[in-house]
């Protein structure tokens, strides 16, 4: 097997599959195993990798496809800087279809080393130096994976480590959305301000406890670990949604995966990466918007896109409406969210708003469809020549319905 995928990528992931915590080489700063003797094709395989051009802001892009177990801290940063070409000044060749590992590394290199402060302050210059040798230690991990431990307490809280020094120098934010409901105090006290690591040690020390009152408590963590498996809570994804700047470019840590994100029309996306989608020209950006990973594909912009699945292509046109329908709801009741905030939201925790929002697109979606089947029904009973006056009427009242049912958000 893949050394990759013998050792833990990134670090300060969940731990699928075992209900309760274990204390692994990482939490303890212990090595992780030894690298094991890799076969030539599986190197050749993991030094290669494919290209997609999209059209980005009326340029042609490169974007960096994943292949299995391929490096994603090293494509997310990469994209990143190939997104933002006119600011990083990083471009492929436009005929470019595979790119190797070494040749990202070194348009990496050339990005971190034009970082340096144009005084000539010494000790700017010693300062920076510094950070460059602390980074050329790092980068080779870009390709393994990076050592990440998250605090739950920020979207952007994480246990410092040299790794990080990486998206310092490059200016790239780095967000989870791994938090604990501030309305959960019980919760709040047994995690408290912990790291990942910190909280399974506290964990397996809390069992072996003779307190009850800590045992207790480290069960409580226990089971928060276990419940937020996906690395994404409803309070982090809230909070995520409000700290991430619009038209922020970022990297998005979940689950032992690197992920570039960016935040459009105040919804977030994350760029879709998989190899698989390398020919689908409209599949470029994927929503983030629940922590079940219910989700919809969008172009490059951000503009619903439909995928051959089992309803085939005739159930496009209407799944492309219902959909863009439904985006342009949330995108509604978040704006109404966010101006209320502070006031009505303090006495909601985040899963009982969630909650709240589901059922209010469920009551959209719902009565959308019935006036469908009423629509559809009138259409039978009339002339061919009198439908498009009687379609077109309903279509008027359902907006004019619509409109009080997002000002009266139940928050």
């Amino acid at each position: 097997e893949d050394a990759r995928e013998k050792q833990p990528a990134e670090g300060g992931g969940s731990l699928p599959g075992a209900p309760v915590p274990s204390l692994d080489a990482r939490a303890v700063g212990l090595p992780a195993e030894p690298p094991q003797t890799r076969t030539p094709s599986r190197d050749a395989e993991a030094d290669f990798y494919c290209v997609k051009w999209i059209t980005w802001k009326g340029e042609r892009t490169p974007v960096i496809m994943q292949s299995e177990n391929g490096p994603c801290p090293l494509l997310a940063i990469m994209n990143i800087l190939f997104l933002q070409w006119k600011a990083s000044r990083v471009k492929l060749p436009p005929q470019k279809e595979v790119i190797t590992a070494e040749e990202l590394m070194a348009h990496l290199g050339d990005c971190i080393l034009s970082t340096q402060p144009r005084e000539p302050s010494e000790g700017l210059q010693l300062n920076f130096q510094q950070n460059i040798n602390d980074t050329m230690t790092v980068l080779p991990k870009l390709s393994t994976g990076l050592d990440v431990n998250v605090r739950f307490t920020g979207v952007s809280d994480f246990e410092y480590t040299p790794e990080c020094i990486v998206f310092d120098l490059l200016n790239i934010p780095l967000y989870h959305g791994w938090l604990v409901d501030p309305q959960s105090p019980e919760v709040m006290q047994a995690v408290g301000k912990l790291s990942y690591n910190q909280l399974v040690e506290k964990i397996i020390t809390c069992k072996q406890a003779s307190d009850s009152s800590l045992v207790s408590e480290g069960l409580v963590a226990e089971q928060f670990l276990e419940s937020t498996a996906s690395q994404l809570t409803y309070h982090g994804l809230c909070e995520l949604t409000t700290t991430v700047r619009e038209g922020e470019l970022s990297v998005f840590f979940r689950n032992n995966h690197f992920s570039t994100m960016i935040k459009h029309k105040g919804h977030l996306y994350l760029l879709v990466t998989d190899q698989g989608f390398l020919q689908e020209e409209r599949v470029v950006w994927e929503s983030l918007h629940n922590v079940d990973g219910d989700s919809c594909f969008c172009d490059t912009d951000f503009h619903l896109s439909h995928t051959p699945g089992k309803e085939g292509a005739t159930a496009a046109p209407l799944d492309h409406r219902l959909q863009q329908r439904q985006v342009d709801q949330d995108y509604m009741i978040a704006l109404s969210l966010q101006q209320q905030q502070g006031q009505d939201l303090s006495v909601l925790s985040d899963l009982e708003l969630a909650h709240q929002l589901q059922q209010e697109e469920y009551h959209h979606h719902h009565h959308h469809h019935q006036q469908q089947q009423q629509q559809q029904q009138r259409q039978q009973q009339v002339p061919v020549q009198g439908r498009a006056q009687l379609g077109s009427r309903p279509a008027g009242e359902r907006r004019q319905r619509q409109k009080p049912d997002l000002d009266c958000t139940l928050l």
